[in-house]
């Protein structure tokens, strides 16, 4: 059965990954995404049970109804569903993926060296820690 959420697994130590969680969170009025880091005993046994690496964290994972998006294709996913004119942005889905992808590798490379890392995970306001799936466990 599909869960009624869509679930983003990102890097908890990258500042522009938590950057882009608090973007999300501000602009998904319908609280359509949860979110988990990829390094918390959740994202790994996530990414597990989709055959992903539990060592390698260069993009961040889209999960909707068990189905797994990664790198450009989940962050115009992501965009489609956020409010404003973020979903006008979705139209790059026409540019071929491994074009989309090339751009995404580069950012992914230098995310550390441009926006800097993190000594521990980020953590999410009390007011977003119900959308958390880490919180929910504890």
């Amino acid at each position: 059965m599909p869960t009624p959420f869509s679930l983003i697994l990102f890097d908890g130590y990258c500042n522009l990954c938590s950057g882009t969680v608090q973007f999300i969170l501000k602009h998904d009025r319908k609280a359509k995404f949860r979110f988990a880091s990829l390094q918390s005993e959740y994202g790994k046994s996530l990414l597990q049970k989709h055959q992903l690496p539990t060592d390698s964290f260069g993009t961040f994972v889209l999960v909707e109804n068990d189905t797994v998006f990664t790198k450009s294709t989940a962050a115009l996913r992501i965009l489609k569903s956020l409010s404003g004119m973020w979903p006008l942005l979705y139209v790059a889905i026409i540019i071929p993926r491994f074009l989309r992808d090339a751009i995404y590798n580069l950012v992914a490379r230098n995310r550390y060296k441009w926006f800097g890392r993190r000594d521990s995970c980020w953590l999410p306001k009390n007011e977003w820690k119900e959308r958390f799936m880490d919180s929910l466990l504890q």
